[in-house]
Formats: C-alpha cells, structure tokens, sequence
C-alpha cells in the first residue's frame, strides 16, 4: 500500500480510439449519452433481395452517410474530445481520428456524471443546437500509465475540485479492505464538515457518558433506574472493547480511566499506542460527533428493539422426502 497516492486530477480508466491524439492541451470536452448506430437503417420483419452486389454497398453506403451526417453534427461543436456513455463504432471512430478529434467510447455512467460535474459541461443526447451547449473545459488531457493499466488524467479541470486516490495493494483483498477503510474515513471527514463539532476518542466519551447516566440513575426513582443502571454498564463496556483489542489490560486501563473521570477528567482517554490513559486533546485522538451521535441511537435502538421481543417461536425444519431411485 505503500505505492498509493492522491493525483491531483481526474484519472478515466479508458483509452482513446486508434490513431487518435494521446494528448490534448486547453480542451474542448463534449460530454454526450448517445447511440452512435441508431441512424443506422434498420429493417425489422421483411427480407430485401437485391439483384446485384452492387445494391449491398449503396445499402451499407446510405447507412455511413447517416452516420458521417451525425458525426458531422458532434464536429459543429467545435470540441476537442468527444465522450460517449455508449460504444463508438470503428467508421465514427475513424471519422473523429480524421478530424484530429480525441473520442472516448463506454465510459460508465459514473464516470460521466463526475465528468460533467468537474468540467463544467453538460451531458446531451442530440446535437442540433451547437449554440446552447455547454462544453467541458481542462487544461490538459493524458494518457498515463498506472502499473500495466493506461488511463486518462484531466488535469486543471475547470471547476479546479479534482482529484483521484489511487490504491495500489499486492492482492485484491487487501485493495478491498483499503477501500472500505478510506471510503469510511472519507464519510466522517464528510460529517465532519458539514457538522465541525468533535468529541474526545479513545473512549473518553463512553465513560463520561457513562458516569452521566449512573448519576442520573441515582437520582431516578422507580424500576427506570435499574434500566438507566444497565444502559451505563453497557457504555462502560466500550473502553474494556478498546483495551482488549489494543492487548492490554483492560480491568486496570478502565479503572484508571474511570478515576481520572471521577475526578473531572473528562477529556482522558486510552492511549492504544502506549497502553495508557491520557489527554485525548493532546493526542489528538478525537471524533465527529455526528458519527458518535449516530452509534450510540443505532445501538440504543438495537437494544430497544429486542426487549420488546417476548417470545422466540422456534419453526421445525422442513422434511425432506428420501431421494427416488430408479
């Protein structure tokens, strides 16, 4: 993993047409979800028998006329690179390779959307109105190679936000796992940002929590208080979690934790590096609140959820009939 980076631009895991330019400087991007073979002249239900060889190739020649007239339509744009969601046939491919035009065929869905959004162009499916369309706009446009795979990279797009992490692992499953992580982190920097607020980690929170509803139990009368007692316990559990998955100790950490809090400590926490408690603050182990918020309903909704079940009903398991022999 020590090979991934952050490229600062767009990467397209696709690759230009044959004889087309590899490289386009300042380019005029036209960003377009259509099929290149529907002008094609299709014959559904019927047989044509022609007398002479001759009639085949003014058949396939009225059908490149068709398709040169739509291609002919993309060129008025005056665009630099021509990217299609759908296929590009070999006889458009060639037309654009002639007029030094860079066309990109089957770039998923995905892909032409987030194109869209940093070019700042606009996806179209009919090319009649030249003048009301908005192209794409960067700086430059590259074929670059990433191990054995060629891709493209948009570099200076012009909404100036684009940019690509590249993962590159020794197996699939740990591409995979790296994946997930990142996409999580990138998830609560995304809460994060939308929500700045941030609380101490290292289960400092669970066991300020912790002591906050064991307090409130004491003052509750009534059987509550026995579910405030048990809901406190259940929130103390997370810093002895935390423990036990660094390999520490976990009944000393968490009864020096819980000292440090009775005494109004709130922002100490279990240091996993060191194996012992210290200032979150300092260490800078801290998280959204928005994703601790969101845990601590999750879970209570959990819990909530089962105790309401009062009974399990237990179905046999179906029979199966013996095999028939013949």
């Amino acid at each position: 993993m020590t090979d991934s980076y952050l490229d600062e631009g767009f990467l397209l895991d696709k690759r230009p047409g044959v004889n087309q330019p590899k490289r386009v400087e300042n380019a005029r991007i036209l960003i377009a979800n259509t099929p290149m073979d529907a002008d094609k002249i299709k014959v559904f239900g019927s047989k044509i028998q022609v007398d002479a060889i001759s009639k085949v190739a003014e058949l396939e020649l009225a059908e490149k006329q068709k398709m040169k007239e739509k291609v002919e339509k993309i060129l008025k744009h005056n665009c630099s690179v021509f990217i299609n969601r759908q296929l590009i046939y070999n006889y458009p491919e060639q037309l654009f390779s002639d007029a030094g035009v860079m066309a990109i065929e089957h770039a998923d869905f995905e892909g032409v959307e987030r194109l869209a959004l940093v070019t700042g162009g606009e996806i179209v499916s009919t090319f009649n109105n030249p003048e009301s369309t908005k192209l794409g706009h960067c700086k430059l446009i590259e074929e670059i190679t990433i191990g054995e795979d060629k891709l493209l990279r948009f570099s200076g797009v012009a909404m100036g936000e684009a940019c690509t992490i590249v993962l590159r692992g020794a197996t699939k499953s740990i591409l995979e796992e790296a994946e997930r992580s990142l996409h999580d982190a990138l998830c609560v920097l995304a809460l994060t940002v939308k929500d700045p607020r941030t609380v101490c980690g290292g289960g400092a929170m669970e066991m300020w929590m912790a002591e906050a509803v064991t307090k409130a139990a004491t003052e509750t009368p009534g059987k509550i208080a026995l579910a405030m007692e048990s809901f406190g316990r259940a929130l103390r559990r997370l810093p002895s979690i935390i423990a036990d998955n660094g390999g520490y100790d976990s009944a000393d950490l968490v009864s020096r934790l819980r000292a440090h809090h009775a005494r109004g400590e709130h922002n100490m926490g279990l240091d996993m590096v060191n194996g012992q408690v210290a200032d979150m603050t300092q260490l800078g182990v801290l998280e959204a609140y928005r994703v601790k918020y969101q845990l601590v309903v999750a879970a209570s909704e959990a819990a909530e959820m089962i105790l309401r079940v009062d009974d399990i009903i237990r179905a046999a398991p179906r029979r199966r009939a013996p095999p028939r022999r013949l």
